[in-house]
């Protein structure tokens, strides 16, 4: 990452200042403010309703910023998923549910105290209901890591620390279409239920795969061979 990045948050609002310690405390990552690379899913966000928003545009000024990158090594999505299940509420329904929050936790999530900016993936409607299925052992890690490229989602960046606040400038917004905007975004989260929907039809063949009671029971770390053979595939 450069030294200055380019971000924009997408909001029904303009946002001149984010201010550090509000907003909701079970996002992903909890409170911070979330941004992305892209206007165009900025503008996506920015409108959840119809009714036209804004993608508020912000220079990062990255120098001396300490970034958790949890889409590089040596994080994988299992990282992702704990941080997902300390912040987000799911929906359990089962035992084998409720065990898998509990070790992810325990063996996988990160000391995020001293970091300043979090990159990783966004939880966004149809994507958190695929985080749902894995945690329930409804699908396998394979699967999970193939579910979060559908729709091509990207990355989201969050500042999560005082300090991170303190290198974000303002430089301007453009006004998001709800016309154009909020049925591009109805039609991302479609396209991602729709891809997960034939892949779940695919899955006969899964003795092979790993499910989240297979790395419960076998006690699997980040580390495990098996758990990065079946994420590189």
């Amino acid at each position: 990452m450069s030294k200055d990045i380019k971000l924009y948050h997408g909001s029904q609002q303009i946002i001149k200042n984010p201010a550090y310690g509000i907003g909701k405390p079970y996002n992903d990552y909890g409170r911070g403010f979330y941004c992305t690379e892209s206007i165009e899913l900025a503008k996506e966000w920015a409108c959840p309703v119809k009714k036209d928003g804004y993608a508020n545009e912000y220079i990062l000024h990255t120098n001396g910023l300490n970034i958790l990158y949890l889409t590089k090594e040596p994080y994988n999505i299992l990282s992702w998923m704990a941080i997902l299940s300390k912040n987000r509420r799911f929906d359990i329904n089962n035992n084998i549910g409720s065990n898998s929050k509990d070790y992810l936790l325990e063996h996988y999530l990160i000391d995020v105290s001293d970091i300043d900016v979090i990159i990783g993936y966004r939880a966004d409607d149809s994507y958190f209901s695929f985080a749902e299925d894995f945690i329930n052992n409804v699908i396998s890690l394979r699967d999970l890591n193939t579910a979060m490229q559908l729709g091509a989602l990207g990355e989201q960046v969050v500042l999560v620390s005082e300090k991170a606040f303190e290198h974000i400038e303002f430089s301007g917004y453009e006004v998001a279409d709800f016309r154009e905007y909020y049925f591009k975004r109805v039609k991302r989260d479609d396209l991602a239920r729709e891809s997960y929907r034939k892949r779940k039809k695919e899955l006969a063949v899964l003795k092979d795969d790993i499910f989240m009671i297979d790395i419960i029971r076998e006690e699997m770390k980040s580390d495990d061979a098996r758990i990065q053979f079946y994420l590189s595939k």
